[in-house]
């Protein structure tokens, strides 16, 4: 059993990054707007579909489609906010996540009368290779999704602290008041920051569709551990996102070793009640 526990760690590091991107949308949006994504789950369902018909119809590559997607999928985030979820929330934030939640429902039900529940797998050539590391042999797509997911995290960060936008994002986060009396739009911020949050969700179709699959139910898959894993980290932490994800993923991958694989994301939940029992504002959290 001994001999499965690493190979188990490393694939639960190269699944945890994955969570952690995912989450890195839901955290910005979250320290930003200060609301709960709802249609998250969704939006990655939708990208995960455009990544398939580009390479079915189109024989792009999922990787090579990043420079295709996740413009679009900007584009249809800052829509969504500035076109639809400002206008209709009046500034509510309890309207927000209804809105949020309407848009998931529609978003889920038109993705299975148009496309059925029917599984969808890309046929890619190196799907099945894999990448020696430590003596355990990993799906090539994963470790991609894994170094693509610790390069975007802190190139986040670096844009966030080191732009004329990433200034403007925070100091809308931290006071959306005294940003408005310093000229800042602050309804243009607002959709920016959603729009990042997509294009976050978009990069991980692209990374998840080689070695995964898609129907209209796919986002459930990801989305709750990625609200799960924006609690844990800290609310609205880009690192402590980027942490929580990563050890989440470990756990589920030790717990369906040991548990059997359906049974893995119980130690999610478990770790996750857990922790918060000893620190209710997450890893890198602020009390408040």
């Amino acid at each position: 059993m001994s001999s499965l526990i690493l190979p188990a760690v490393l694939s639960g590091l190269m699944m945890g990054a994955v969570y952690a991107l995912v989450a890195l949308g839901l955290t910005l949006i979250y320290g930003v707007l200060h609301i709960i994504n709802f249609a998250h789950g969704s939006l990655l369902m939708l990208a995960l579909y455009a990544v398939y018909f580009l390479h079915y119809h189109l024989g792009v590559d999922p990787y090579l489609a990043i420079p295709i997607v996740l413009p679009v999928f900007f584009a249809l985030g800052y829509a969504l906010q500035r076109g639809l979820i400002a206008p209709m929330s009046s500034g509510s934030e309890q309207n927000v996540l209804l809105i949020t939640l309407a848009i998931s429902m529609i978003v889920d039900n038109l993705a299975l009368y148009f496309w059925t529940s029917n599984t969808r797998t890309a046929d890619i050539a190196y799907a099945y290779d894999t990448v020696e590391i430590l003596g355990a042999y990993l799906p090539l797509g994963r470790v991609i999704a894994f170094v693509a997911a610790l390069a975007v995290a802190p190139l986040l960060w670096a844009f966030m602290a080191y732009t004329r936008t990433g200034s403007a994002i925070r100091a809308v986060a931290i006071e959306k008041r005294g940003a408005e009396l310093v000229g800042i739009d602050v309804n243009h911020t607002y959709a920016i920051c959603f729009g990042i949050g997509t294009a976050c969700v978009a990069l991980a179709a692209c990374l998840l569709l080689p070695t995964f699959y898609v129907t209209p139910q796919v986002g459930y898959t990801f989305v709750l551990v990625a609200f799960t894993t924006v609690v844990l980290g800290g609310m609205g932490s880009l690192v402590g996102a980027l942490i929580a994800g990563l050890l989440l993923g470990v756990i589920e991958s030790l717990c369906g070793l040991f548990l059997g694989e359906s049974l893995g994301q119980i130690g999610i939940f478990l770790a996750f009640i857990l922790i918060l029992l000893f620190k209710p504002s997450g890893l890198l959290g602020r009390a408040r």
